[in-house]
């Protein structure tokens, strides 16, 4: 498992100081599958508490070990193309034939409370979320190399050898994209990745317009005259 420091954290951001109550971060974290990227993620969780993730809907059916409404929410085909109908998906994506998407309401309620959110979406969700909120910070994750990728999907057990090499040419299209990300993560040994990310997640909270609307009270103390 991965590690970081969640006591930094804790002194980054005080939940209970009311002068935090502002516009969160939108982070959206793409990657091939089997590079690893849900483990990344689980880590960062663990030592970031202002970081919730969106929990997506999709059609596909539930994998061994996982939990509706919290791996995803899984939902029939009818109620996908009715919720995107009534315009409730931030962004959506067909996948290997089934549906993903990513309720805006929800993204939209949390960031308002100055929460942070983390979307793991494919590459062509995140240039749904880029055109709606320009300001979110995008980051692909890399496996080491395509060999490192398929030993990964084999070491898994969950699909055949046809599904694996489909997967494989998937990746590469899927890597062809990486130049519309702001951050490129290679994820070989899990800490220096999470290392990485957690970095990025950290310095995002210290931009200037993050600081000057939490901090808005001592920069104007900063800025009355001598007495």
């Amino acid at each position: 498992m991965g590690r970081c420091n969640p006591i930094f954290h804790d002194t980054l951001i005080n939940e209970n100081d009311t002068t935090n109550m502002m516009h969160g971060n939108l982070f959206i974290i793409s990657a091939p599958s089997g590079a690893g990227k849900t483990s990344l993620v689980n880590a960062l969780l663990t030592c970031n508490r202002q970081i919730d993730v969106s929990v997506s809907y999709t059609t596909r059916q539930p994998r061994p070990g996982e939990v509706d409404g919290k791996d995803y929410h899984f939902i029939t085909r009818e109620n996908f193309l009715s919720m995107a109908k009534e315009g409730d998906f931030l962004e959506s994506a067909e996948v290997y034939g089934n549906l993903y998407g990513t309720s805006q309401s929800w993204i939209e309620a949390e960031i308002g409370k100055g929460r942070d959110i983390l979307l793991e979406i494919d590459w062509q969700g995140a240039a749904q979320v880029r055109h709606k909120f320009p300001g979110c910070i995008s980051i692909f994750i890399l496996p080491p190399s395509l060999q490192a990728l398929e030993a990964r999907l084999q070491s898994r057990k969950q699909d055949s050898a046809e599904v694996i090499e489909r997967r494989l040419r998937a990746a590469q299209a899927d890597i062809a994209h990486v130049v519309e990300f702001d951050y490129v993560i290679i994820n070989d040994k899990l800490d220096e990745a999470l290392r990485q990310l957690d970095a990025i997640t950290v310095a995002a909270g210290l931009r200037r317009d993050r600081q000057l609307a939490r901090l808005q009270n001592l920069f104007n103390q900063m800025q009355k005259p001598a007495q």
